[in-house]
């Protein structure tokens, strides 16, 4: 799966590729060569006092050195070119994947994985890839240019090599077996903890309000120290393999003296030669240890790699449709006939057949209890999710039989939860018409009646807006969204309990404004409060996901008992106010 996945984001590279494996050519032969060198010296130069041999081989292996440095350090900057390039690849793979989703695969995800799987998991594959680039492939030459060097030195000695080499490569392959589940649980740890300091974050008034900020500590600590176990777990066998790869480095460098030193007594061997063969055993085992390492990262990058291909294999239930179909409406209309919706693994429906027309010119409230499936209604007009029975039409057409780019720039959504990004309040208005004009946008912010406090802020259109609004209250941040969705002057609207923060008398003035402005638009409004939608022109009553009663206000309140409950629950507190 790693390499796989490696091999498909490298794609295009081919060239840059081949020129590292040129230059980590060159630098292992250049590595390789200078121990014989050395030898040679040592053997002919200083043995002999031969002081011009001496200087003359001492220039070639400055020059050898010279050209290993270059190629090593050109190696390392193309192995990182790469290894970036791989991972800025994957994320913008998984981002566009993700951002391909439907509702219903973020849900079964959740935010805190896909966040830690396109920042932690890429970084893991990312990291395995540069060592990979700049250490798995020298590795192997290393190996196998030191045997043949270290064989042309003295065979007499080549015993060591077949016993040191297999005893390093088996004791760390132990360790490495033992650290892969650890591995797994270290990634799942990080799930975890991200999950929850999220939740924490985000809830903390929540926590705040209730006191727990004892209990949530504890439950943070609980997942922390998981995690915790499972890093330490695996550092401990990380300690334990490097004392083993030193020993058995040492023992190595001991008996090749203990053995070399006999046979250069019995005249079999020279002391450059020696000198040479244990440079070669180093460099043998060096290149053993190196790979033996990429071995320690590589069970960690593959579940990363895992979890990453998850995601990008992950199709959308909201599939695009080959031969999309335009509408064949100039102002179209939303219908729904015998609509029908469950999510997965649902005992029961959320909706059953829900049948609702929406005409240009005229405001379609739908209200009903918490849980009756307002918002799941209004989702299923974007395609947020697809009908599992039943069908949505927009403009006379299936919305499934749409290209979802263009069904969706004829509809602008204001969510239940405004939300508003990073940036300015002209670069949030702009997120509906980027080429909106400042005018455009005064007249929107007046029409949701957000001009006045905006006017007052330190910068007017250019005021700074904090991650999600937060700098703003909720009633600012909503009437921002209204605004949002006017300037981009859709022919859908969908107002999903837009008005819940605004007071009475601000929501009714918002609703006079805006008026006027959608008088060729669709108009859904989904609300708890009676008051926001008694003026529509048709009201739809939900009630555990079937239409119980439609009509105008007073009609409903003639023939419709759930609609009279709810506006008697309602009538003290607004005719209060």
């Amino acid at each position: 799966m790693l390499i796989s996945l490696v091999r498909r984001h490298l794609s295009g590279t081919g060239g840059r590729v081949l020129l590292l494996l040129v230059l980590q050519l060159a630098a292992t032969l250049a590595s390789l060569y200078l121990p014989s060198l050395n030898g040679e010296i040592i053997d002919n130069g200083v043995a002999t006092g031969d002081t011009g041999y001496i200087v003359r081989h001492g220039g070639v292996m400055l020059a050898v050195s010279v050209v290993q440095i270059v190629a090593t350090i050109a190696a390392t900057w193309i192995g990182a070119g790469l290894s970036a390039t791989m991972a800025a690849r994957l994320r913008a793979a998984v981002f566009s994947r993700v951002g391909s989703f439907s509702a219903q695969e973020v849900a079964r995800f959740g935010a805190p994985t896909l966040i830690s799987r396109t920042t932690n998991d890429v970084t893991q594959v990312q990291t395995v890839t540069n060592m990979a680039l700049t250490m798995m492939v020298t590795a192997p030459m290393m190996m196998i240019g030191g045997v043949i060097m270290a064989l042309r030195e003295d065979i007499g000695l080549s015993w060591l090599v077949a016993v040191a080499v297999p005893l390093l490569a088996v004791s760390v392959g132990l360790v490495i077996r033992a650290m892969i589940p650890n591995f797994r649980r270290m990634q799942t740890s990080v799930d975890t903890v991200n999950r929850i300091l999220r939740e924490q974050i985000t809830g903390v008034r929540v926590v705040r309000a209730f006191v727990r900020e004892g209990s949530e500590r504890e439950r943070f600590e609980v997942a922390n120290t998981e995690y915790t176990a499972s890093a330490v777990a695996v550092g401990r066998l990380m300690s334990l393999a490097f004392p083993i790869v030193m020993l058995i480095l040492n023992l190595s460098t001991v008996a090749v003296l203990w053995f070399g030193a006999h046979r250069i007594e019995s005249g079999q061997m020279q002391i450059g030669a020696l000198t040479a063969f244990m440079t070669y055993l180093m460099q043998i085992l060096m290149s053993v240890m190196m790979a033996t390492f990429m071995s320690m990262m590589l069970p960690r990058a593959a579940v990363s790699a895992g979890r990453i291909d998850e995601v990008l294999s992950t199709e959308s239930s909201v599939v695009p449709p080959s031969e999309p179909r335009p509408m064949v409406e100039q102002r179209p209309s939303v219908v729904l006939e015998g609509v029908e919706f469950s999510y997965p693994g649902a005992d029961s429906p959320v909706l059953c057949d829900v049948d609702l027309r929406a005409e240009p010119g005229r405001t379609t409230a739908i209200i009903g209890s918490t849980g009756a499936g307002k918002t799941t209604l209004l989702d299923l007009v974007p395609r947020l999710h697809d009908v599992t029975g039943g069908r949505v039409l927009v403009g006379g057409v299936d919305v499934r039989e749409q290209d979802p780019a263009l069904l969706w720039s004829s509809i602008a959504v204001v969510p239940q939860k405004a939300f508003l990004f990073s940036g300015t309040i002209a670069s949030n208005l702009r997120q509906a018409k980027p080429d909106a004009s400042d005018d455009e946008l005064w007249e929107a912010l007046g029409v949701a009646q957000a001009e006045d406090f905006v006017r007052v802020l330190d910068g007017g259109l250019e005021a700074p807006v904090a991650q999600g609004g937060t700098n703003l209250s909720g009633g600012q941040r909503q009437r921002l969204s209204i605004a949002r969705a006017i300037v981009r002057r859709p022919a859908i609207y969908l107002l999903d309990d837009s008005f819940s923060a605004l007071d009475l008398t601000t929501d009714a003035r918002l609703r006079a404004a805006l008026r006027p402005v959608v008088t060729d638009s669709v108009v859904i409004v989904v609300a708890q409060r009676v008051s926001s939608i008694v003026d529509a022109d048709h009201i739809v009553v939900l009630d555990d996901g079937r239409v119980v009663g439609d009509g105008t206000h007073d009609e409903l309140l003639a023939s419709c008992p759930t609609y009279v409950e709810i506006v008697e629950s309602q009538a003290s507190r607004e005719e209060a106010a």
